[in-house]
């Protein structure tokens, strides 16, 4: 890491208290031990990516003012305190810290997969969708429902800018979907790269050989 895991216990304990509220003497030992998985779970999804920021001298590196990263990080964090210590007041306002930071709402209660990435995710939010690894979003993107069903999500999917994804949809393996776009309850075939507003999509469909060697070029395999 780029600071000390005792600085960034600190640091994230500070923020809580400056913009939030945390209590040291009740909630600081739950806090490290959280800490400590969210560390583990990051530092396995980070040993995936390819991007030059995630490694240093042949190892994962983590730098937590690295918004991307710290914005993956604080998600762990949240999720691990709620699943792990039942602490729904603390995954709160860590998801608070989150949003607050990144103005990016991603949900404690929302599941992740190990292996997923965001760029410069403001302004997106995630719902409570079915993802799968090598999941990855950027800005302004929006995943939702249509009278209560979220979509689902087949392993890698690149939501790129300004992207929205609500209801009734499953997206196929190794997909593309293009800045802009807007799917409604629709499918989407494996192996595609995808345009424009539901219901008049364009869907362009390639070879599973071209579609893996450019998701090769952005994830490690397992």
């Amino acid at each position: 890491m780029s600071i000390m895991k005792e600085e960034l216990i600190s640091l994230v304990a500070n923020q809580l208290n400056n913009l939030l509220i945390f209590d040291k003497t009740k909630e600081l030992k739950v806090l490290e031990e959280a800490i400590n998985i969210a560390l583990d779970r990051t530092e396995y999804n980070f040993k995936f990516n390819k991007n030059k920021y995630y490694s240093k001298d042949g190892q994962v590196y983590f730098n937590p003012f690295q918004t991307d990263q710290y914005a993956v990080f604080l998600y762990y964090l949240s999720n691990t305190i709620w699943k792990k210590f039942n602490n729904e007041s603390l995954a709160t306002r860590v998801y608070c810290l989150n949003k607050l930071l990144n103005s990016f709402d991603l949900y404690f209660e929302v599941e992740l997969p190990d292996i997923f990435s965001l760029s410069h995710p403001v302004g997106t939010v995630m719902g409570r969708a079915k993802y799968s690894d090598f999941f990855s979003i950027s800005q302004n993107c929006t995943v939702g429902n249509n009278h209560g069903i979220f979509p689902t999500f087949e392993k890698n999917v690149i939501l790129f800018s300004g992207v929205t994804i609500i209801g009734n949809c499953k997206i196929g393996e190794n997909c593309l979907i293009s800045a802009n776009t807007y799917i409604k309850d629709t499918d989407i075939p494996d192996n595609s790269i995808v345009f424009g507003s539901s219901p008049n999509l364009t869907i362009k469909e390639k070879t599973k050989e071209y579609m893996e060697k450019f998701f090769q070029s952005k994830w490690a395999t397992k």
